[in-house]
């Protein structure tokens, strides 16, 4: 369901929300009859970065090892292949399991780099039923302060969705 124009970091909360409310039916759909979590992340970091001009990369961090994340299936340039629950604004999300949304990275205490025009952040933890972190969605932007509560709303309740979804398949 990649959208014909990606939105604009300069879109309105109400546009932004009726973009995200198109693009997550279509992953919902997309992903009816998908029961490997695998799959349903490649397909979720596709269509969120063509959806949107200001996600620069946008992927998932999987809870693979102890206090440990390590890269999942993303859309953008390299990303770190680990980071610890220590580090960073995946590591925080996951240590906290609350979403982190940075509007300057340069601000954020022990924020890793893993590109150098990354410029706002933001992280949402997915969780399984059961309480277990599965991993974290990340999505960085070249665009200083470019997520706002719409974006956090959204990608919370797809995250909310997804641990839902594939919870107990995503733990084996």
């Amino acid at each position: 369901m990649i959208v014909d124009q990606a939105l604009s970091v300069t879109a309105d909360a109400t546009t932004r929300r009726a973009r995200y409310a198109a693009v997550i039916a279509g992953i919902q759909a997309a992903l009816e009859d998908e029961d490997d979590w695998v799959s349903a992340m490649a397909t979720v970091a596709c269509e969120l970065h063509h959806a949107f001009d200001y996600y620069h990369w946008t992927g998932f961090y999987r809870a693979a090892a102890p206090e440990e994340l390590r890269v999942g299936p993303y859309q953008g340039g390299h990303g770190c292949l680990r980071i610890p629950f220590s580090r960073g604004v995946c590591g925080a999300a996951a240590r906290t399991r609350q979403t982190q949304r940075v509007f300057d990275v340069e601000t954020f205490p022990g924020h890793i780099a893993c590109s150098s025009t990354t410029r706002a952040e933001i992280v949402v933890p997915v969780i399984s039923p059961a309480g277990s972190l599965l991993g974290v969605l990340d999505v960085d932007s070249d665009a200083l302060g470019a997520f706002e509560e719409a974006d956090q709303e959204a990608l919370e309740s797809l995250c909310d969705w997804l641990g839902a979804r594939y919870g107990d398949a995503a733990l084996r």
